[in-house]
Order: structure tokens, then C-alpha cells, then sequence
């Protein structure tokens, strides 16, 4: 059976300066809980953090695809990717 919904892959920047990604069901209650020191644990000493980028999917299943592939970019395309996003965003906001 297909988990069909909301489903979220996200990038948020630390305050160190590192990314990290994930998914979510939930976007804004996830970065909340990041932000509250009780989400993931590599976050905790890294607070607080920022959304810089998300995407959402209709089924769990190509979100999770996603999500992998991009914990498997590097920094500087992680960093483009989420260039392209802004832009994006700037251009639906006009």
C-alpha cells in the first residue's frame, strides 16, 4: 500500500553553518521540535536552525528517495540546490 499525503524532505542551516537534512510529515511542527533542542540529536548543539529548503512529495516513498540523495551531495551542490530554491521562491512571490 502507497502512503499517499504530505511528505516533506527539508534542508535547515545551523548555526555552525553545516546543513542537515530530513523528512517530515509535519514541516513547521518538525523545525519547531528541531528548534526546542528535542529533535535530532546532531541539532542539539547546533541551534538554532533555519529552513532553506523544502519539497514536498505525494508519497513517502519518493521523499525518502529524495531525502537520500540529497544527504549524498556535497556541501557546494547542497549549496546550489538550495540557490535554485530561492530563486524559485523569489519568482512565485512576484
Amino acid at each position: 500500500m502507497l502512503r499517499t499525503g504530505r511528505h516533506f524532505v527539508y534542508i535547515v542551516k545551523c548555526s555552525d553553518g553545516t546543513y542537515y537534512t530530513g523528512y517530515t510529515s509535519d514541516l513547521n511542527k518538525r523545525i519547531a521540535l528541531h528548534n526546542s533542542g528535542n529533535g535530532a540529536k546532531y541539532l542539539r548543539s547546533r541551534l538554532p536552525v533555519t529552513l532553506v529548503y523544502a519539497k514536498e512529495y505525494r508519497y513517502y516513498k519518493n521523499a525518502l528517495r529524495r531525502e537520500r540523495n540529497i544527504k549524498k551531495l556535497t556541501r557546494q551542490q547542497k549549496e546550489e540546490l538550495i540557490r535554485i530554491y530561492e530563486i524559485n521562491n523569489q519568482c512565485n512571490h512576484i
